[in-house]
């Protein structure tokens, strides 16, 4: 795991401008507050795939008493052993994928970003995959399967969509890729990258916004921004 980026592919390039121009604001409407909040991080993993660069995405259990069935990526809180993000993203996404983390290169890291009905405070961690290993569902209790989803597929205007969330109103970004529908601080944070990008294409935003009350089953507390109500670490 290095972070020299010096020969990233072409293909993969623009992600050097993520990191280096994104600010706060194009990822998230929230401020910080003063007292910050529960360290934590996700693991924004870009590699070479079959069908071009892609990124690596995970769907939570069924069974899982908050957030059940929902997409995101690998991630949750700092461990007190954990040096900072970088280690904790690349350790629950070796945890939840079985990927190999020496085949990660980390390009940065993203501005914290904060979620305020979960009191988290998440740093998103940019990566792309040099030399990419098999992955997969880690504990089946927590993660039902594991994604490789083609950026090409994400941008793909028939595949955009806005959700609505019916408690708070909130209309935000979605992706519908491989029977996922990736929405939340995940289908936020996933839309602002490849907008920043430079990835992204035109859509319809005009349509009507899907109502996700079906999505929401088994959520004690359902936030479109993110935020694991259990304590273990970010999520929709």
């Amino acid at each position: 795991m290095s972070s020299d980026a010096s020969d990233l592919p072409e293909a993969l390039a623009p992600l050097s401008r993520v990191v280096h121009s994104g600010r706060r604001e194009d990822f998230s409407r929230h401020p910080v507050p003063p007292e910050g909040g529960r360290a934590s991080a996700v693991l924004l993993l870009f590699g070479p795939g079959p069908a071009g660069v892609d990124v690596l995405l995970l769907q939570r259990a069924e069974g899982l008493r908050h957030h059940p069935g929902q997409v995101a990526f690998p991630g949750g809180r700092l461990d007190e052993g954990d040096a900072g993000p970088v280690e904790a993203a690349l350790r629950e996404a070796q945890e939840e994928t079985g990927l190999d983390p020496s085949g990660v290169e980390v390009l940065g890291q993203l501005p914290a970003l904060f979620l305020p009905p979960s009191g988290f405070l998440v740093t998103p961690v940019l990566g792309w995959w040099r030399t990419p290993s098999a992955v997969r569902a880690g504990d089946p209790a927590e993660v039902a399967s594991v994604h490789r989803v083609p950026v090409a597929e994400l941008v793909d205007p028939a595949n955009r969509l806005r959700v609505l969330h019916p408690q708070s109103g909130f209309i935000g970004p979605a992706f519908r890729v491989q029977g996922l529908l990736v929405w939340g601080f995940t289908g936020s944070l996933l839309a602002s990258v490849l907008r920043l990008a430079g990835w992204d294409r035109p859509w319809d935003q005009s349509a009507t916004p899907l109502d996700i009350s079906t999505q929401l089953r088994g959520s004690e507390i359902p936030v479109p921004d993110g935020g694991r109500s259990d304590g273990d670490g970010p999520d929709e």
